[in-house]
């Protein structure tokens, strides 16, 4: 049937007991360090806390906890997700963990979209400098708070407005924050290397539709297309006019999975530039300038 918010759920209704019992094991399986955080002292129970869990999810404790204890209310898609990436679900988890709630698990997911638990335990892991990761089509999925310091004028993981390439060509103040004479480079890059990916895929709706709404949108796309370059991005030097910093430097490491769907992005300074990390690190996420 479908909800009042327009999300279709299972037919067999939510099963309580089993999505308590299921969230609670989840939760004893991972350790702090799996999901970046320290372990402390006094700590009795095997596995996350259910606070850990509630504010790696965007979550009250009070909520969370109610679903361990089989009183909650049916979970939202939107809430399912959370847990998802909070519990650093499987593929197959995740469609159980749906299921357990009365809902249907995400149908015709796009490659690359899904966060595997590898890619968020090394983002998780490698918090002394900017990462990032992103699907073949360049949507940013997830990025570490150096990253957030770094790129915040830049990218965002807001789902309407999270892929790189159709911020590029669409919204002119993003190009603003790359040295000038490298745009028209940058510009050529982000299109070759989209068109690798969208040739890996077969050509599949997701791809279609993103490379059709960017030819309606940008002449220069649609020109820098009609080109047919195909080059994958691998390393590279990236220098960002930052707002607040000025010019950064650093260099990019690529890093994929094997089916190449998902990058792992890691920025690191050239010899002897440490000092722009230090100031990232002063920053901190919370300086979201121009998202």
């Amino acid at each position: 049937m479908r909800a009042a918010n327009g999300d279709i759920t299972a037919d067999m209704g939510m099963h309580r007991d089993d999505l308590a019992d299921f969230l609670r094991r989840s939760r004893e399986r991972l350790t702090p360090r799996d999901v970046g955080l320290t372990e402390g002292p006094r700590r009795r129970t095997p596995g996350l806390r259910r606070e850990e869990v509630a504010s790696l999810a965007g979550m009250s404790t009070d909520y969370y906890m109610r679903l361990e204890q089989a009183r909650s209310p049916q979970p939202s898609v939107q809430m399912l997700a959370a847990l998802t990436r909070a519990l650093r679900l499987t593929a197959d988890e995740r469609d159980h963990l749906y299921l357990l709630a009365g809902h249907r698990p995400p149908e015709g997911a796009r490659a690359g979209e899904y966060l595997r638990p590898g890619m968020l335990a090394l983002l998780d892991r490698l918090d002394s400098v900017p990462v990032q990761i992103l699907s073949d089509l360049g949507d940013l999925l997830a990025q570490n708070d150096m990253a957030q310091a770094l790129f915040g004028c830049v990218c965002t993981v807001a789902e309407d407005d999270r892929n790189i390439v159709l911020r590029w060509f669409t919204e002119p103040d993003v190009r603003n924050h790359f040295a000038a004479e490298e745009r028209p480079e940058q510009a050529r890059q982000l299109v070759a290397d989209l068109r690798a990916a969208v040739a890996r895929r077969g050509d599949d709706p997701a791809s279609r539709a993103l490379v059709t709404r960017l030819r309606a949108a940008s002449p220069e796309f649609a020109a820098l297309w009609d080109r047919h370059e195909v080059a994958v991005r691998r390393s590279h030097p990236y220098r960002l006019v930052h707002p607040e910093l000025g010019l950064i430097e650093f260099d990019c490491e690529v890093l994929a999975t094997p089916a190449a769907d998902q990058r792992l992005l890691v920025f690191t300074p050239p010899p002897g530039g440490t000092e722009a990390l230090d100031m990232l690190r002063v920053l901190g996420p919370q300086h979201r300038h121009g998202t």
